[in-house]
């Protein structure tokens, strides 16, 4: 009889099958290949709207016909600085720093006790109150907060006793907005940054004689400022380029009032050119909480 061998060629693979077995030795092109579309559509649409708007910056709009000419020139950032514009920006700059200043030192109790002290249970469910406010809608926010300051509102109301008003409108108003709207990003970050912080170092301190007050001063603080930092940036980019908070509970301009207003009045070059002063804040402010290590903290 004649035997059967098994010495026949295997089939030849498809082109598919090929292209799937070279992915598979090479995971990093794999995921190169998941991500090239999201990322490439995003560097379309975010870096491809910022250099529209930087050339914008560089052309001017004729005074007599409110049309905007395309002939490069350096007239709107001269009228940046020998406008009121160097005025509204140190002012938002105050604003946003104290704003990051209120929302870190309410953070840190509050983030020390959830980490800390708070139990498991507890824990969860001050989580929960913090993330909460995040869902809800940010324009309903702002007018309850206007209802609240009114000269009718319930804080008049509960201060008429005492013999105390409220703030009204005005900057300080614009104040406790942005702290009650941001404190939620300042105090998931430190948080964090107080769990991660081991035992063991707080069990060191005690049993070389630190008392609290030092423990938290030259062990916690130190530990915790890289997510302090890590917050400030939602918490000082989002009061910088905000615009609806002013415009509801106040009459003072500040950058984002300038750039919608401009923008509304057609002036599109000088509103690009004003947007970029926020921009170039927020590189600054990034740069600087890089080399602070808040990045890390994230």
């Amino acid at each position: 009889m004649t035997s059967i061998t098994n010495d026949l060629p295997p089939p030849p693979r498809g082109l598919l099958r090929r292209l799937a077995g070279w992915l598979h030795r090479r995971p990093s092109v794999r995921l190169g290949g998941l991500l090239a579309g999201p990322v490439g559509w995003l560097v379309i649409v975010y870096l491809g709207s910022l250099a529209i708007m930087l050339l914008n910056a560089f052309w001017t709009r004729d005074a007599f016909s409110g049309q905007t000419i395309y002939v490069p020139t350096l007239k709107n950032f001269e009228d940046l600085i020998n406008g009121p514009y160097p005025g509204i920006t140190l002012r938002t700059v105050a604003l946003a720093a104290a704003v990051t200043v209120t929302c870190g030192l309410l953070a840190l109790p509050i983030g020390y006790f959830m980490a800390r002290i708070a139990s498991p249970r507890l824990r969860n469910a001050l989580v929960v109150a913090v993330i909460v406010p995040l869902w809800a809608s940010y324009l309903i926010k702002v007018y309850s907060w206007r209802l609240i300051l009114a000269e009718e509102g319930i804080l008049n109301w509960a201060l008429a006793p005492l013999g105390l008003k409220g703030p009204g409108f005005g900057d300080v108003a614009v104040w406790l907005v942005f702290t009650y709207i941001w404190l939620p990003y300042m105090i998931l970050p430190v948080y964090a940054g107080f769990e991660r912080i081991p035992e063991s170092l707080l069990e060191a301190s005690s049993d070389l004689g630190g008392r609290s007050w030092t423990t938290f001063r030259r062990i916690l603080l130190p530990l915790v400022f890289p997510a302090m930092v890590a917050g400030s940036i939602f918490t000082f980019s989002l009061t910088l380029g905000d615009y609806i908070a002013p415009a509801t509970v106040s009459t003072t301009i500040f950058i984002g009032n300038s750039i919608f207003a401009n923008f509304g009045a057609g002036n599109f070059p000088l509103a690009a050119a004003l947007s970029l002063v926020p921009l170039v804040i927020v590189l600054i402010y990034l740069l600087i909480a890089r080399r602070l290590g808040a990045f890390n903290a994230l």
